[in-house]
């Protein structure tokens, strides 16, 4: 099976899903750091659930494996492009002035690959924002303490700690990293919030 059914088979199964953004909280983060005026290129965008939101006032372009689902998202007038993002990007380099990878990077078997061509497409001064997991929050934690993987996603290849997010965007500046969504995140971030929203700039 290739990744292309892979996913489609996966998005199927989990296709409501699709129609709305898991942890919502994410959503003006990402509009904040993306801003106006902008071409943007959504990695991974699927049917545009979280694209619509900041598709107003920009160029958007996403980018997806599924098929079925960048017709959706062609219908809001994002511009569909399929392709697989562990492969080299089909853009011309410096053509973007932000690049959007919402849950994406978890998915990955070579994240670091994905980031460098991230880093080519993106303008001078560009803008990465972008979100996984709280891979390490106590849900998760506790998961495994019962020997239960502290993964339930099987399509997520890598978990990710504040640390080892910050080694991957070591080439970007001014990285943030935000944890949000959860009903208890005020009481200690690491431990409960559902996601971590990471930004940055690129260094060209």
């Amino acid at each position: 099976m290739s990744l292309q059914e892979r996913y489609e088979e996966h998005h199927r199964a989990h296709r409501d899903e699709g129609d709305f953004v898991f942890v919502p909280e994410r959503i003006p983060l990402f509009v904040a750091a993306i801003g106006q005026g902008k071409r943007v290129l959504d990695l991974g965008c699927r049917s545009g659930a979280l694209t619509r939101h900041f598709l107003e006032g920009n160029t958007v372009v996403g980018l997806d494996v599924d098929a079925v689902a960048l017709q959706r998202a062609a219908a809001l007038g994002i511009e569909p492009v399929q392709g697989d993002v562990e492969e080299a990007l089909p853009f011309e380099s410096a053509t973007f002035d932000a690049v959007v990878a919402g849950e994406l990077l978890e998915h990955l078997q070579f994240p670091d690959a994905l980031v460098s061509e991230i880093e080519r497409v993106l303008r001078p001064r560009g803008t990465l924002v972008g979100s996984v997991p709280n891979a390490f929050n106590i849900q998760n934690r506790l998961r495994f303490l019962r020997g239960k993987p502290p993964e339930k996603d099987p399509t997520h290849l890598r978990m990710f700690s504040p640390g080892a997010l910050r080694e991957l965007l070591s080439s970007f500046e001014r990285v943030q990293l935000d944890f949000v969504g959860g009903r208890y995140v005020r009481l200690s971030d690491r431990l409960f919030a559902q996601d971590i929203v990471f930004a940055g700039t690129s260094r060209r």
